[in-house]
Order: C-alpha cells, then structure tokens, then sequence
C-alpha cells in the first residue's frame, strides 16, 4: 500500500509541474490553409513544415484543407479561411468580381506549363497544333493563349479544333487518340505520363514562349486584405515558417516527399519523388529567395488579359499582390 500511495503521490507531482508548464505556454492558435487541388508536391514546403514543427514553433495549430466545392478564394473573402492555394488566373477574376484577396507570395518562380503530345504526333512548336485536336478545359484564357501561341509563331490558329475534356486522365486521352495535345504541369503530369506511366511524349513549355505569352505564378499564397490590415503579424509568421519548409524542399527533396506521402499515403512514392527532384531547383530562380514575386510578371500577365477581354482596363494590378510580409532582407 505504502508503494501505491508514493508512486501515486509521485504522478501527481509530476502532472502538477506539466500542468504549471503548460500554462505557461500560450496556446497555439488554429490557422487554415486551403489547397488548390489534391495534395502533390507543390505543396511539399506546407507540408514539410508541418512535419517538422515549424508552424507550431511559430504558435500556429495549422489544419491543411483539401479544396471542395468551394474555392480557397471564396473562403478566404468570406472570412471562413486564413490562407490559401491558388493561381493568378483565379486571383484576378476573383478580385474583379469583388474578392478581396491578395498574393503574398509565389511557389514557384516560372510558370511550369507545358502541351504535351505523343511524339508519334509530330508536334513540337506551336504552329503543329493546326490540325490537330487540343483537350481543352473550356476556358477563355486557355482559348486566348493557344491561338495567341499558334499564331505568333506562324500557325493558323483556326486550324485547331478545340475537344472538351472528358477527364483529367491525360494517358487515356492520348492514347486512345481522344486529343492530341493538352495543358499539363511538367513537374506531375509530364512525369507522371513519361517516367511512371512509360510513354513517349513531348512537350511545348509556356516558359520558352515569353516571346508571345507572359511568365505567370501558378500556384501561389493567398490571403485576405483583412488579414493583411488587422493581423499582419500572424501572416508574418505564417510566411516564415512556410517560406522555412521550402528552403528545406529545395536542400531535401526526398524529405519533401516523404512529408507528403506521410499525410497522402495513396500517392505514388516514385512520382512524389521524382517530381520533388525536379521542382527542387525551381521554387526560386530569379529572384533567389523563396515566395519573391516581380511587378513585370504581374503587369505583362493582366495586360495579357487585358488584350483579350478577360480582365477589365481598370484593374488595379498592384493591389492584387505584395511581398511585404516576406521573411525577405
């Protein structure tokens, strides 16, 4: 009996002095990000400093969103997240129709778009796709930049027939000859078509195109004018310890995708890694610090959509974006 009561009297000093600890933390406070998609490895920085702490280091309960049918934007306008995944071509449609979101930093540098074709297609500048057939999302900016692409470089843009997409599914789209050609990310879909799946493709890179269409930042962060006036801190904060899990991304790559497949464990191991491998370089160029975003790239993308009717004269490009809360020297 005399054991019981010392070892009880023993747990209770010992749970008394956690208690006393613990309140002296302060509470770690919830934070949401909401993904523009499934989780993949342009999310390897979010998730990396989950695993590693850094976003509780910065006192941040942080709870990762897969998107529904609700956009990350949405959310953010409506007060009911505090960060999100999106792209440029959806921050600024948003922002016309009265959203007010911002862009505080980019994910990746360059815009790493590509048409990707089976080479057995003969498609490899812009001007092949006349006569072919492109999957297309149905979209006014995918119509605008496909014509705007084949005809700066010679082609007849008339010449291709636009097919609706039928799925996402891009190697059943190719091979059984449901489209030629299709707007894909290089970092997922290229490898995932040619290094995992085995098919012998070929693709044209927006990137090499800057000649006829601007540079853009797809993916990139999001969050609210009121959370830029009213918690500046918090989004400083969030910034650090996320700008922290893409400096590792970039060092780690494997780590990166590992972090992912440990909270998606129903991805395939050996495309997580090779595409973690591939954006490693990628997530800063130039600038050389992560999340940097650049005027030039803003101003030619709106004035991109500007000559095309898909963004009104009006529109207020500086307010769309700040690098303000950057852990930038």
């Amino acid at each position: 009996m005399r054991t019981r009561l010392v070892a009880a009297a023993a747990s209770l000093s010992l749970l008394t002095a956690c208690t006393a600890v613990a309140a002296d933390q302060p509470a770690l406070r919830p934070v949401s990000v909401i993904l523009d998609w499934t989780p993949n490895t342009n999310h390897s920085g979010l998730y990396l400093a989950q695993a590693r702490g850094y976003f509780a280091d910065a006192g941040i309960d942080l709870t990762i969103v897969e998107p529904g049918d609700t956009s990350g934007l949405q959310l953010l306008a409506a007060g009911k997240a505090d960060f999100a995944f999106s792209v440029a071509e959806g921050l600024v449609p948003a922002r016309e129709q009265g959203a007010e979101v911002v862009s505080v930093a980019t994910v990746i540098q360059h815009n790493t778009s590509s048409l990707i074709s089976l080479t057995e297609s003969g498609i490899t500048r812009p001007r092949d796709l006349a006569g072919h057939s492109y999957g297309s999302y149905g979209s006014e900016l995918e119509e605008a930049l496909i014509r705007t692409l084949v005809e700066c470089d010679g082609g007849d843009p008339d010449a291709v027939e636009l097919t609706p997409l039928s799925s996402d599914d891009f190697r059943i789209g190719l091979t059984e000859h449901q489209f030629d050609t299709a707007w894909v990310f290089d970092a997922w879909d290229t490898i995932r078509l040619g290094q995992i799946d085995g098919l012998d493709v070929s693709t044209i890179p927006f990137l090499e195109h800057t000649d006829c269409i601007p540079d853009w930042y797809t993916p990139l962060v999001a969050t609210s004018q009121q959370h830029l006036d009213d918690d500046p801190e918090l989004v400083r904060e969030f910034l650090a310890a996320l700008t922290h899990g893409y400096e590792d991304a970039i060092a780690e790559p494997q780590a990166a995708a590992d972090a992912i497949h440990e909270a998606a464990p129903e991805i395939d191991e050996e495309l997580l890694a090779l595409s973690a491998q591939w954006l490693a370089p990628r997530y800063t160029d130039d600038p050389e610090h992560w999340g940097v975003q650049e005027a030039t790239v803003w101003d030619d993308f709106v004035g991109f959509l500007q000559d095309n009717d898909l963004a009104g004269a009006d529109f207020d490009t500086d307010a769309a974006w700040t690098d303000d809360f950057l852990p930038v020297d």
